[in-house]
C-alpha cells in the first residue's frame, strides 16, 4: 500500500503529522492533546496537517503510553528554609507513591536567588527527564531556559513561585497577590487602630511570589488603614541570620515600628531578634508557612498569624501534572487549585 492510500485510510501515524507541518513529534503531540505551550501558528500547521492526512489519535497508543516509564526533575532551593525542607520532604514522599505508576522523581538543589545558577541546572539538565518542576526565579533567562525546554517537548511546572510569561505548562501555588492581601487585612485589623510604622521583609523581590505578596499586602494595608506607614520591602534572602539582623535593624530605627510582615521564609530569625529585645507582645507579626518553628512562635505569642500552603498537595500537585502531560490526560483544575489557610494559635491543625 502506498504512503497517500495509508493516509486515505485513516492510517497516518503521528510523525506523518509532524513530518507535514515541519515541527517535532513532542510538539505535534501537544496539539493533538490539547496542552498548552505551543504557538498559535504551530497548531494551525498541525491541525491542517491533521486534516491533509486524515489522522487519527489511536486509543491503543495512548493506553500504551500509561505504562511507558517517565522520570521528572524536581529543582528545588538550597539553604535551610523550614518549608522548603517540608516541600522536599513532601516531593520524597510522592515520588514513592508515584514509583508504582512507573514515574520516578530525582531532587535537585540550585540557589533559586541566583539567575545564573538557576539557568545552568536548567540548560545542563540531561536528556533522561520527561518534565521539569521547579521553584523558580522570575528572570529573563529562567523564562528563556524554561521555553527552550518546553520547545525540545519538555513540560514544565513553576512551583510555589512562578514564571507566568514563559511556556511553562501550569503554575502549582497559591495565589499570591490574594495571600498579601491577606496579610495586610490581617495586620489592619490586629493593630485595630494604632498608627505606626510597618516594616517589611522579604527573601528576595526577584521572586514572583515574594513581589506579588507584597503588592497585595501594599494594596490593602496602605488603602484600608490609612494610619499605617509601610516600609520598603527589605531582603534577607529567606535565611535566619539575616533576618535577626534586619528585624534589629528595623527596631533600632523605628522606635514607632508596630508591625513586621515576614513576605517569605526565615522565621527563626526574626522570632529571635524579637524576643531578644523584649518586643514580641507589642509588634504584630504576620508570616508565612506553618512549619514546626513557626507553629512555636503562634502557640507562645510571638507571631500573630500564619498564612500557609499546603506542601504535601503542593508536591503531588505538581506530580499529577507532569504525569498528565506525559500521558495525554486532562488536568482537573479545581483538583490542583492551592488554597491559602490562615492559621491562629488557637485553630493550629
Amino acid at each position: 500500500m502506498s504512503r497517500r492510500e495509508a493516509f486515505s485510510s485513516g492510517r497516518a501515524t503521528l510523525e506523518d503529522v509532524a513530518r507535514e507541518a515541519g515541527v517535532s513529534v513532542a510538539t505535534a503531540d501537544r496539539v493533538v492533546n490539547r496542552r498548552e505551550g505551543v504557538r498559535a501558528k504551530t497548531i494551525s500547521r498541525v491541525e491542517d496537517a491533521i486534516l491533509k492526512l486524515g489522522y487519527r489519535a489511536d486509543p491503543l497508543a495512548a493506553r500504551l503510553a500509561r505504562n511507558r516509564t517517565h522520570r521528572f526533575a524536581f529543582i528545588l532551593p538550597t539553604g535551610a528554609n523550614s518549608f522548603m525542607t517540608q516541600l522536599e520532604r513532601e516531593v520524597r514522599r510522592t515520588a514513592e507513591r508515584l514509583a508504582v505508576e512507573r514515574a520516578f522523581i530525582d531532587v535537585m538543589h540550585v540557589d533559586v536567588f541566583d539567575a545564573g545558577a538557576l539557568v545552568a541546572a536548567l540548560e545542563d539538565l540531561p536528556p533522561v527527564y520527561d518534565g521539569i518542576a521547579v521553584v523558580a526565579l522570575d528572570h529573563s533567562r529562567v523564562r528563556a531556559a524554561i521555553d527552550d525546554l518546553s520547545q525540545r517537548g519538555v513540560p514544565v511546572v513553576t512551583l510555589v513561585s512562578d514564571v507566568p510569561q514563559s511556556r511553562r505548562v501550569h503554575y502549582v501555588g497559591v495565589d499570591n497577590p490574594a495571600a498579601g492581601r491577606t496579610a495586610g487585612s490581617l495586620m489592619g485589623r490586629f493593630l485595630a487602630g494604632r498608627g505606626g510604622v510597618v516594616g517589611l521583609i522579604a527573601g528576595s523581590m526577584a521572586l514572583r511570589d515574594h513581589a506579588e505578596r507584597h503588592f497585595g499586602f501594599h494594596q490593602v494595608a496602605s488603602t484600608e488603614f490609612p494610619g499605617l506607614t509601610l516600609l520598603p520591602p527589605v531582603e534577607g534572602r529567606d535565611d535566619n541570620a539575616r533576618n535577626e539582623a534586619l528585624t534589629l535593624d528595623l527596631l533600632e530605627r523605628h522606635p514607632d515600628l508596630i508591625g513586621i510582615y515576614n513576605i517569605g521564609a526565615g522565621n527563626s530569625g526574626i522570632a529571635k531578634a524579637l524576643e531578644a529585645a523584649d518586643t514580641a507582645r507589642r509588634i504584630v507579626w504576620i508570616a508565612h508557612e506553618l512549619t514546626p518553628q513557626s507553629r512555636s512562635f503562634l502557640l507562645s505569642g510571638t507571631l500573630d498569624a500564619l498564612i500557609n500552603q499546603d506542601a504535601g498537595h503542593e508536591a503531588r500537585s505538581a506530580a499529577r501534572v507532569l504525569l498528565a502531560q506525559c500521558r495525554g490526560e486532562p488536568i482537573l483544575e479545581e483538583q490542583e487549585r492551592i488554597r491559602i489557610d490562615v492559621f491562629l494559635r488557637d485553630n493550629l491543625p
